[in-house]
């Protein structure tokens, strides 16, 4: 396995290796390509290892160096969307600076998430897939932590006197709910959805009264 490294593996259902090397990279952004396309059009439940062979024309042995089962290949598309969210929640944050800056914040994640669900559809099945599977649960709930984390960080800057556990809980709670407001908007038409993320947004909070 010259040219390869280890994957991370501090969480269940990611890729077993990670190549460096420029040709089995190429393979294996390929491989995770064609496996967007068919969670796209089956869905996570009809997805099929024997069906991705197919359409990569990579041999099982070499699929499996990389992704012992669909968990896997799963699991590693889900981390890169969620490091993409991660990127977006980090973005609307940055310009938090005093109190009245965090509903308009809050608003903007919600619709940047939004945004994503619906430009790469495929998310939404990685995220019913990631519900469906207890190692992938995980995962989710790793992202959720990490989100929380991103909005604690804010809010700490300007409410310092806040206590750290009482701070820590409000953004779990924010982000949790953002994430599923969002997530039952995707399964309405546009309209619909979009009078429902305006009415959740006014019910985002203005500041840290409630703690």
């Amino acid at each position: 396995m010259a040219g390869k490294r280890k994957a991370d593996g501090t969480a269940a259902g990611i890729a077993r290796l990670v190549p460096v090397q420029k040709r089995s990279r190429e393979r294996y952004e390929h491989i995770l390509g064609s496996a967007a396309e068919l969670l796209a059009e089956k869905g996570s439940e009809a997805f099929r290892m024997s069906e991705l062979v197919e359409r990569t024309g990579v041999a099982f042995g070499s699929l499996y160096q990389y992704f012992p089962d669909k968990t896997a290949i799963i699991g590693t598309l889900a981390e890169r969307y969620n490091q993409t969210g991660r990127d977006c929640v980090a973005r609307d944050l940055a310009d938090v600076n005093i109190m009245s800056d965090l509903h308009p914040a809050l608003c903007r994640i919600v619709d940047s998430y939004y945004r994503m669900f619906t430009d790469v559809p495929v998310m939404r099945d990685i995220w019913q897939a990631t519900q469906a599977d207890r190692a992938l649960q995980k995962l989710d709930e790793e992202d959720v932590d990490f989100l929380a984390g991103l909005l604690a960080d804010t809010t700490r800057r300007i409410a310092g006197d806040v206590p750290k556990p009482a701070l820590q809980a409000w953004a779990r709670l924010v982000m949790t709910l953002i994430a599923a407001a969002v997530r039952h908007a995707i399964t309405l038409p546009p309209k619909e959805a979009r009078l429902l993320l305006a009415t959740f947004k006014r019910m985002l909070p203005n500041d840290l009264s409630m703690l």
